[in-house]
């Protein structure tokens, strides 16, 4: 991960990070989308664990969680599947801490890594809890990628900032995930501010899902990550052939307006 930032750096590009729920609505399709949006730019994927409670997520990735979980959707079957993709972009896991304490730390991290996951999110970690993670994390090479919000206090960022490693992950609004209207301007402030704090990329989700909105961002941040309005399409258009080809083509419209210019 820390060659693909480096690489987009010397090449005057960002990051367009889409996210997937793993399973939704099988995981032979989920690998499929995963290629997809590889071939049309993606320069990592996000792959949602389901989960029954989850903390952050906004309706939209709630109800692709219960399908996968209705189907028996079991963290085993998402590692097992992931072996076989031999994904040609790093993949990152988004998963609730209580899917990482229930198998154990050390587990977690083995069987992630050895499936082909190149580092995890943990929104439901807070930084007080989050040392033994973070050392497993660093004894594995594995990222672990936190989370600041537009109400984090400075002093507290500061400090999810040194215990991050990969990217920093920039939430775009308060609130929970799912498609906005408008990016707001407190936004802009804060990743001018963390640019002088640390030397992570700042990659920007929550609420981002058109092309305006990543043109708005692309001179502030290092990578864009777009979740529910790839998710939303799944369940609409339901015919697999069908919607990975319209994800593929927001995808690509997303790659391109963000490294536009």
């Amino acid at each position: 991960m820390d060659e693909l930032f480096a690489n987009l750096k010397s090449q005057r590009r960002k990051a367009f990070i889409p996210f997937l729920t793993a399973g939704d609505p099988d995981l032979d399709t989920t690998a499929r989308l995963v290629q997809e949006c590889a071939r049309r730019g993606a320069s990592l994927v996000e792959i949602g664990f389901p989960y029954s409670d989850p903390i952050a997520d906004g309706s939209v990735v709630q109800a692709s969680y219960t399908r996968a979980l209705d189907k028996g959707l079991r963290i085993a079957d998402i590692f097992a599947a992931v072996r076989k993709w031999q994904a040609s972009v790093p993949l990152v896991a988004m998963v609730s801490y209580s899917l990482v304490h229930f198998r154990g730390p050390h587990e977690f991290v083995h069987e992630a890594e050895e499936a082909g996951f190149s580092g995890a999110i943990v929104p439901d970690l807070p930084i007080e809890e989050a040392a033994e993670l973070a050392e497993t994390c660093k004894e594995h090479e594995f990222k672990l990628i936190q989370l600041v919000t537009p109400t984090t206090p400075r002093e507290r960022a500061e400090r999810i900032a040194r215990l991050s490693t990969g990217f920093l992950y920039c939430v775009s609004v308060v609130g929970i995930t799912g498609e906005r209207a408008q990016i707001p301007a407190e936004l802009f402030e804060q990743l001018r501010w963390l640019r002088t704090t640390t030397s992570l990329p700042l990659c920007a989700g929550f609420g981002i899902s058109k092309p305006e909105h990543a043109a708005l961002l692309r001179d502030h941040a290092d990578g864009i990550i777009v979740g529910s309005a790839i998710v939303r399409r799944l369940e609409r258009i339901g015919a697999a052939d069908q919607a990975i080809a319209e994800i593929g083509e927001l995808v690509e419209s997303l790659v391109k307006t963000v490294n536009a210019g």
